[in-house]
């Protein structure tokens, strides 16, 4: 989980992205205990407040629980949630743009999908 902190992005939401993606790849398990927000404040150098802001986002969205004196833990079904969150905001973000980009180049559907089809490298 240690990731460096860019500064062009809130620590909070980082901190909230970086758990996220340890529980897309399974290095956080469904039902298992996360870092405490003092060890994350230890860990990344910041203030608690700052780690436990990023931590209540991701309660907040059901991808953590609190259990009572024990700590936050991942929910069930966390990592298809988070799944389908990135793949709308995929969508709605990059794809969005590259058909804009795309339409504005004159490339066709076709030939943008030959593109995709060829990861990008002209066949």
């Amino acid at each position: 989980m240690k990731e460096l902190l860019d500064e062009g992005k809130s620590i909070y939401i980082q901190i909230q992205e970086m758990i996220e993606t340890d529980i897309l790849r399974g290095v956080l398990r469904e039902d298992e205990r996360i870092p405490s927000t003092n060890e994350l404040a230890k860990l990344y150098i910041i203030n608690p407040a700052t780690a436990a802001k990023g931590v209540n986002l991701l309660v907040d969205s059901g991808i953590l629980f609190k259990k009572r004196g024990i700590g936050m833990f991942v929910a069930p079904g966390a990592a298809e949630k988070i799944r389908t969150q990135r793949k709308k905001a995929f969508m709605e973000e990059k794809i969005s743009e590259l058909l804009n980009e795309a339409k504005s180049l004159g490339i066709s559907k076709e030939e943008l999908i030959d593109m995709i089809r060829n990861g990008g490298t002209k066949q």
